[in-house]
Parts: C-alpha cells; structure tokens; sequence
C-alpha cells in the first residue's frame, strides 16, 4: 500500500514538473500520506461529479426516462419482455450496441454476433452485469454506465478509451 501511495506521489509529481508548476510538486512532495490519500480522494470525487453532468447533460438532452441505481448506473426499459427474471449463475444472450457518450458505436453484436455470459461470473462490465439483473428474458433495455461501472481508468486496450462512458442498447434474448 505504501509502494502505492509513493507510487502515485510520483506520477502526480511528474505530472506537476511537466506542467512547469514546480512549486506545486515540490509542495505534493512534503504531504503526509494521509494528505495525499485526501488529494487523491478529492480529485477522483470531482471527476466523478464532472462525469455525471455529462451523462445527466446526454439523458436530458435526449429526452430519456432514466432511473439511476444507488451504484450510478443509469437505465431504461424500452419493452417489457415475458420471460423469466435474470438470475445469478444464468447465462445471458443478448443482442447489443455499446456506444460512447459522443455517439461513436463502438461494438454491436450486428458486427460480433450476440454476447454471451454467465451472470456474476465477471468477464463484462460491472454495470452490465448489475443491469442484466434488472431485466427478465426479451427484455429491450438503455443503460449508461460510468467509466468506473465500465473500464475504468485502462479502458479496454482496444476501442473504449480511458474513463469512458458507456450506452448499451441491448435486448436480453435468452437465458440458459
């Protein structure tokens, strides 16, 4: 934990000194480590703030009817389906288009063919597998997952960028 906290001191110095602010990075350098971890806390607080006015921007702006669970992640049901309800331990089918917040389609299962996966098994998105579960089979569903529901900081090393935001537009059709 320490390696850790010296480890990001370090990067948030480099950081500092390319910027040309030295006074700043000399001063990140003399702060206990529960100064830092304080630094570190406020800093991820107001990213997370700035990224849900973006998201709370996008669902105003197209007229979406959103509900918001107490993780952040934000859903809609487009149709109601009759099938059985989403479980742990199942496995999901669905058909899917993931998008970033500009729009951008990033994977659909038109290109890649349905998504499929066992539900709390990991393997996809935290929010994604929260939202499953709040789904029954032929289920039509929106979700917007935040970066930390989705990627992350990494991204997926592929099409979605660091701290990216996600839409998935996905209709659950089966459940084995």
């Amino acid at each position: 934990m320490i390696y850790k906290i010296h480890l990001i001191l370090f990067i948030l110095m480099l950081g500092l000194q390319s910027c040309g602010n030295k006074k700043d990075a000399v001063e990140m350098n003399n702060l206990s480590q529960d100064q830092v971890t304080e630094k570190l806390l406020e800093a991820n607080k107001a990213a997370i703030e700035f990224e849900n006015k973006q998201i709370d921007k996008l669902i105003a702006g197209s007229g979406w009817n959103m509900l918001e669970t107490p993780t952040g992640l934000r859903y809609e049901i487009l149709e109601k389906g009759n099938g059985p309800k989403a479980e742990t331990g199942k496995i999901a089918r669905l058909e899917y288009e993931t998008k970033l917040l500009n729009g951008k389609i990033i994977y659909s299962s038109v290109q890649t063919g349905a998504k499929e996966f066992r539900i709390g098994s990991g393997g996809v998105e935290s929010g994604l597998e929260e939202g499953i579960l709040l789904l029954r089979q032929g289920d039509k569903a929106r979700f917007v997952i935040p970066s930390f529901l989705a990627h992350g900081l990494s991204g997926d090393q592929d099409r979605i960028p660091p701290k990216a935001t996600l839409i998935y537009t996905l209709k659950l059709i089966e459940l084995k």
